[in-house]
């Protein structure tokens, strides 16, 4: 599978360029790394908010009893 890359570009002040130019790592990895994880963040945040709205819309409902049983089995199971 042929992936194709995208450029993206980061500007930063002289100072913080030479302090980089001192740290031996791939600035690239590292900053498409922190990428991936803050999307990963939001995605899941999304995820949390759309489910919260769900439950206040009342299109998830726990069934009677479910809490009741759920703990007498956790309870049961230690």
């Amino acid at each position: 599978m042929v992936m194709l890359l995208g450029t993206v570009t980061v500007k930063v002040n002289e100072e913080l360029k030479k302090k980089m130019s001192h740290v031996k790592i791939n600035w690239s990895e590292y900053i498409r790394e922190a990428i991936r994880r803050r999307i990963e963040l939001e995605e899941r945040k999304r995820a949390a908010e759309k489910l919260l709205e769900d439950i206040k819309a009342r299109k998830h409902v726990v069934p009677n009893g479910f809490i009741n049983k759920t703990i007498r089995e956790m309870r049961e199971g230690h």
